[in-house]
């Protein structure tokens, strides 16, 4: 938030998402390497198998971001291989 200025780290590869509930925002990315689309992947934010309880219906979306498969449409080559 404003107030607390705190940040999350997540691994390269996860997914991720977020959702803001106040009228303005700014989320900020540091990122590994320069950002490369081909290597990019989207699921749907309301995929009912990732059961996520998201305290919004009616999002507002990145057109991307409403085109986005269901996690079981995503081609398996896609996502990335854990060892």
């Amino acid at each position: 938030s404003a107030e607390n200025k705190r940040h999350f780290w997540i691994p390269e590869g996860y997914a991720h998402g977020f959702v803001t509930l106040s009228e303005r925002a700014v989320f900020t990315y540091l990122c590994t390497a320069t950002y490369d689309p081909a290597a990019d992947a989207n699921i749907r934010w309301d995929d009912p198998t990732l059961a996520i309880d998201w305290p919004v219906s009616e999002p507002s979306l990145s057109g991307k971001d409403a085109k986005a498969p269901l996690l079981s449409e995503v081609p398996e080559e896609r996502l990335p291989l854990y060892k």
